[in-house]
């Protein structure tokens, strides 16, 4: 590989915080990241989830750390930024992924699953671009933020009202951010996986649904979380993805190119 090509994707001696990277999903972006040569933080509450994900980064040769936190808690995503600062000195690449879902008919949804889900999905992203996107702001040297997405906020998928409903927020969330932050050279993109098991969704996977799912996406066949890491270098990268702003790059087999 040319010189030139290796630099487009070298992400060594960068420093990135993962929240919800002991989940399936953002875990596998974690692991993508470090094997670039990054220095993850995975974040989340549980550490012996954390622990199995270390354990693999370690073995491919990575470096990576856990740190307790709770996403929707400012208090604690200072915190965060602090151990991370005081630890590895810099932070330039924040993905907020943590995420939760229901299925229930609407008629049946009640108030305080809207504030959970609402709370999860929707709030500690905007707290973590609060907190992380203005470090990256004043440090003045650019950065990348990366949220998770759905498929849902774009193509409602029927009953998980609050959670197409939040993912739609963050979609909006994001392209503001990644106006108002463009010109201090802070990009702010979604990752938009289609359908990828996972602890999320897997209680509302029925059958007759994996049956529909699996008949609207052209691949006929769910995404892998390893097929998310090559979005998430491109939009890691300063050398690859900088002029990416704004983005939803969906992950999903074809589905929302799926009509009849």
């Amino acid at each position: 590989m040319s010189s030139y090509l290796e630099s487009l994707f070298d992400l060594s001696g960068k420093v990135a915080i993962i929240v919800g990277g002991t989940g399936e999903l953002c875990g596998a972006m974690a692991e993508g990241l470090a094997g670039a040569g990054v220095e993850v933080v995975l974040v989340g509450r549980n550490a012996d989830k954390a622990a199995a994900r270390l354990d693999k980064i370690a073995a491919a040769g990575g470096k990576a750390w856990f740190h307790s936190a709770e996403a929707t808690s400012r208090a604690d995503l200072e915190g965060l930024r602090d151990a991370v600062l005081a630890q590895s000195g810099r932070i330039d690449i924040v993905v907020n992924g943590a995420g939760i879902n229901s299925a229930t008919p609407f008629f049946d949804v009640k108030e305080d699953e809207v504030d959970r889900i609402f709370g999860v999905n929707y709030k500690s992203v905007f707290l973590g671009c609060q907190v992380f996107g203005k470090y990256l702001v004043d440090r003045g040297q650019g950065g990348s933020i990366i949220n998770l997405g759905s498929m849902s906020a774009i193509i409602p998928l029927s009953r998980v009202f609050n959670y197409s409903a939040s993912k739609a927020a963050v979609h909006n969330l994001t392209k503001n951010l990644a106006r108002e932050w463009a010109p201090h050279r802070v990009r702010v993109n979604l990752v938009v996986p289609g359908f990828f098991p996972a602890e999320q969704n897997r209680k509302i996977l029925s059958p007759e649904r994996v049956s529909s799912i699996l008949g609207h996406t052209p691949m006929k066949r769910f995404g892998e979380a390893r097929e998310l890491i090559g979005a998430t270098l491109l939009l890691a990268s300063e050398g690859a993805g900088s002029f990416i702003t704004g983005e939803e790059l969906v992950v999903d087999g074809g589905y929302a190119s799926m009509t009849i």
